[in-house]
């Protein structure tokens, strides 16, 4: 039996980043999904019962979460669903979770722009190299800089700081790589 799933729904909280005790980074967001039909009778569409999850991301996927998905956005989720029940106070609750293995932007309700990573744990930055040069992040073979040493001098294996363009401000913010998080988002 499989317990993959797809839905689609709203993004209702923030995106909440951490890091587990073993140094894996998560990513949670709630997700409702609301059931719409049209009623004939009165010729308009009308909400159904809305349906409530926890989606948790891992790893790469948690860090694109955090800077690519927004409270109030319509995104399509793609993972495995858990079931959980618990007591408290002599009340069973339930609990519906998603470990998601895909999110995306919904395009039936507005357009995206895509951003490809360069590799595992970075971030490309935002404006480096044309669309099909080595590195641009189009898988034409581009690769990410080595450990050994990068066109900045670093040669201590740590992540360098990527940049983010806001299109519609056209500010530039600084983007961990490690992580995927804006650096100045708070926290």
């Amino acid at each position: 039996m499989s317990d993959n799933i797809t839905v689609r729904g709203f993004v209702a909280t923030e995106i909440r980043s951490s890091t587990t005790p073993g140094g894996v980074a998560t990513a949670s967001f709630r997700l409702g999904a609301t059931d719409r039909r049209y009623d004939r009778a009165t010729s308009t569409w009308v909400d159904g019962n809305t349906n409530w999850f926890t989606v948790q991301g891992y790893r790469q996927l948690a860090g694109n979460l955090g800077c690519s998905v927004k409270k109030g956005q319509r995104v399509i989720v793609v993972g495995r669903l858990k079931m959980r029940s618990w007591e408290k106070d002599g009340r069973i609750y339930h609990a519906a979770e998603i470990d998601a293995e895909s999110v995306g932007h919904d395009l039936m309700w507005g357009s995206a722009n895509f951003t490809r990573t360069a590799g595992a744990g970075t971030q490309t930055a935002a404006g480096q190299g044309a669309p099909g040069a080595p590195g641009a992040g189009d898988g034409d073979g581009g690769s990410a800089p080595t450990e050994s040493g990068d066109a900045d001098g670093h040669s201590d294996g740590a992540p360098d700081d990527a940049t983010y363009i806001d299109e519609a401000t056209g500010e530039e913010e600084e983007v961990d790589r490690e992580t995927g998080e804006l650096k100045g988002a708070a926290a």
